[in-house]
């Protein structure tokens, strides 16, 4: 539903509550309203900074609107970068992982993009879990709540073509430079990576040979500064290291291979 003349004052409203984008935002919150009290609700939530995609109930992730309930953690576009590569090593019916899976954004849009995959997805967080079976459902994917890989069927073990993981890497002292969005509405676990921000990328990486099958990828994100540590993990797990960053998006991301047996 359309109430087009609240429009200028709530971009008021916006920007004085520091929302750079406030014009567009502004945009997006009257298109989700069905009523002028939603509406205002909405926009309260907002300026009290709410993520934004909380108070809609999504977000837009590689031109997919995947469900994005309140408390979990939001897609990031510089994601995007790890799903385009894991999508260039997808063959149509390639068994598909999504570790730390969130809102399921990852596998969803690997689905959208690669193709038919036989899709599982896992997240430690029930909040989490629940969101990315629904985003999920229409790929056929297959969500499981719990730790990292002790949440996959044992079947999986050793057929995994392409395992992705965006895995939390904020190291635990830098949490409190996060935007407050992110900080105070998105969970802890989705964010704090430990001491030097690798604690979970490490336990990724340890486990990835067990499950991949020959000539499997193991696709991690991580920032830039954090890449060559990871990088060194992959390979001290057995796997063919090589690390591949978009400066526009300020997106890194490690790729490990399982080797192939010699023919």
């Amino acid at each position: 539903m359309s109430f087009s003349p609240a429009l200028p004052s709530i971009v008021a409203r916006l920007r004085a509550a520091g929302c750079v984008f406030a014009e567009d935002e502004a945009r997006l919150l009257v298109s989700a309203a069905r009523t002028p009290a939603e509406l205002d609700d909405m926009v309260d939530r907002r300026a009290r900074g709410l993520p934004l995609e909380h108070v809609i109930g999504w977000a837009e992730f590689c031109g997919l609107r995947l469900a994005v309930d309140p408390g979990v953690f939001v897609p990031r576009p510089r994601t995007g970068f790890l799903v385009r590569q894991a999508a260039a090593l997808a063959r149509p019916g390639a068994v598909v992982v999504d570790l730390c899976c969130g809102s399921g954004a990852m596998g969803a849009a690997l689905a959208a993009t690669a193709g038919p995959v036989e899709l599982h997805a896992v997240d430690v967080d029930p909040a989490a879990v629940r969101c990315a079976r629904r985003n999920l459902a229409s790929a056929g994917g297959r969500v499981y709540e719990g730790d990292l890989y002790a949440a996959l069927p044992a079947a999986l073990r050793g057929r995994v073509d392409v395992l992705v993981a965006s895995p939390p890497y904020v190291p635990t002292g830098a949490i409190g430079l996060l935007p407050p969005e992110a900080r105070e509405h998105e969970p802890q676990v989705a964010l704090d990576g430990g001491a030097d921000g690798l604690d979970v990328v490490r336990r990724v990486v340890a486990g990835a040979d067990l499950w991949l099958a020959p000539g499997g990828h193991l696709l991690v994100e991580t920032s830039e500064s954090q890449a060559e540590e990871t990088a060194e993990a992959v390979a001290r797990a057995g796997l063919a290291a090589r690390l591949t960053h978009d400066e526009e998006l300020d997106a890194t991301a490690v790729i490990g291979t399982r080797p192939s047996p010699a023919h």
